[in-house]
C-alpha cells in the first residue's frame, strides 16, 4: 500500500508539473498577443479620422487670383524733395495691365505726411490709383484729411505728390477746425513762398465761425 501509494503521487505531481508547463507556455503565446491586440484598439479608437481635417485648403478664389493678381497690404515709404516723410498703406492692391490705360486700383488706403518741423496730415480714402506718370497717387470714394493744426477735411478726392508735399482736392471740401465750419471749392495742402507749409481753401470759400465755447 505504501508503494503503491507512493507511486499515485508521484504520478500526480508529474501531472501538475506537466500542467503548469502548457500554463505558462500557453501564456508566453497569447499575453503578447493580447497587448498587441490592445494598442491596436487604442490607435484605432482613440481619435477619430477625418480626412477634411488632414487636408488644409483655402477658401480664396485660385482661377480668379490667376486672372487678377493682387498684393496683400502693400505700403509705401519714402521722403519729399522738400524733406517730408510720406507713407501710404493699402488693405489690398491689384496692379495696372501694361501698355494699357488700366493703372491698377487699390483700397482701403490710409495715408501720413510728416513734416520737416512737426506737423502731420492723415488721410484716409476708400480706393486709389497710381499715376505713375505724374507721380502721384489718385484718392477717391470719400476721402477724409485730418492735420495737426486741428483741421479735419472731407472731399470726394483728392491727389497726392509723390515727390513733394502736396495734396490738392478733387472737388468740393467740407471742413472743421479751430474757426467753425469752412466750406470751399477746392483745397491745397503744400509749401508757399517762402517754404512755410499752409492748408489754403480756394475756389469760393465759406466760414461759419463758431467760437469757443465758454465765450
Amino acid at each position: 500500500m505504501t508503494f503503491c501509494g507512493r507511486v499515485l503521487s508521484d504520478m500526480a505531481l508529474a501531472r501538475k508539473d506537466n500542467f503548469h508547463s502548457r500554463l505558462v507556455l500557453w501564456l508566453k503565446i497569447t499575453l503578447p498577443l493580447v497587448a498587441l491586440g490592445l494598442l491596436a484598439t487604442l490607435f484605432l479608437l482613440g481619435r477619430t479620422v477625418r480626412p477634411e481635417d488632414a487636408i488644409p485648403y483655402a477658401s480664396v478664389d485660385v482661377e480668379d487670383r490667376l486672372r487678377t493678381p493682387r498684393l496683400t497690404q502693400p505700403e509705401y515709404a519714402g521722403m519729399t524733395e522738400d524733406g517730408a516723410a510720406l507713407t501710404i498703406k493699402a488693405a489690398e492692391a491689384r496692379p495696372g495691365v501694361a501698355g494699357s490705360d488700366d493703372a491698377g486700383e487699390a483700397t482701403a488706403i490710409s495715408g501720413l505726411i510728416e513734416m520737416p518741423l512737426g506737423g502731420t496730415a492723415t488721410m484716409m480714402a476708400g480706393a486709389g490709383r497710381l499715376d505713375s506718370a505724374a507721380a502721384r497717387v489718385i484718392l477717391t470714394e470719400g476721402v477724409s484729411l485730418t492735420s495737426s493744426t486741428g483741421y479735419r477735411l472731407t472731399m470726394p478726392g483728392a491727389a497726392v505728390a509723390l515727390n513733394q508735399t502736396d495734396v490738392t482736392s478733387q472737388g468740393a471740401v467740407l471742413a472743421s477746425g479751430p474757426l467753425g465750419r469752412i466750406e470751399a471749392g477746392g483745397m491745397h495742402l503744400g509749401q508757399d513762398a517762402a517754404g512755410a507749409y499752409i492748408l489754403d481753401f480756394t475756389l469760393g470759400v465759406r466760414l461759419i465761425y463758431l467760437p469757443p465755447k465758454g465765450n
